[in-house]
């Protein structure tokens, strides 16, 4: 791939809470090797399914915890999306949680399992690639310290071990996804360098540019 050409990374970060996704997300998305070099500060679309977009109340229910009842009104939001990406493929997009976190929680808490084979085979053909956020075993509990300090749902966090559960299930998940996949171990909590090892892996994979 000629190096000058436009940089359009297709990029969605997964994992469990306190795997710092978010903050990675805005790191990624004014990485000079990712979205190019700036001169001045914009964004580029950053997004995410964990807005609580079908309630009107804070921490309410969205694409990934929507209830049985709003299913269909969850999958043409998805095919919404992908539409529009369709739509805008020349461009970068970030995304912080998205299908497979649908996958997990519905299988948890409805009992539902859902097929987003049409969905992955969608992203798949535009470039997306997954980034699997994941930490040791043992330093969920200084994270959870952390992200108390500042939370404003302090409540999610009563029980860390819960993470570790999910951890392995959203593993399983990356497993059998059909996209490009990327584990990275942010315990450390350097998140420049979890970047850098991004972007290496976008470069190398061909995933900085349109296919």
């Amino acid at each position: 791939m000629n190096e000058s050409a436009k940089l359009c990374p297709k990029i969605i970060l997964e994992g469990t809470r306190l795997t710092q996704k978010t903050e990675l997300a805005f790191i990624l998305n004014e990485h000079p090797e990712i979205v190019g070099p700036r001169k001045y500060r914009y964004h580029s679309p950053l997004i995410s399914a964990e807005w609580c977009a079908f309630t009107n109340f804070p921490w309410g229910r969205g694409l990934i915890n929507f209830a049985p009842e709003e299913y269909d009104k969850a999958m043409e939001t998805y095919a919404t999306w992908l539409r529009l990406f369709e739509l805008q493929r020349y461009y970068s997009w970030i995304i912080d949680r998205f299908h497979l976190s649908t996958r997990l929680y519905q299988s948890q808490h409805n009992q539902r399992e859902i097929n987003f084979d049409w969905l992955e085979s969608g992203l798949r053909d535009l470039g997306f690639h997954l980034v699997l956020c994941t930490r040791t075993h043992g330093s969920f509990e200084r994270a959870r310290a952390e992200r108390l300090k500042v939370s404003g749902n302090p409540g999610q966090y009563d029980d860390p071990s819960i993470y570790v559960d999910e951890q392995e299930s959203f593993q399983e998940l990356a497993a059998r996804a059909t996209l490009p996949v990327l584990e990275i171990d942010v315990s450390q909590g350097d998140l420049q360098a979890n970047a850098q090892e991004i972007a290496g892996w976008l470069r190398s994979t061909g995933g900085l540019w349109s296919t």
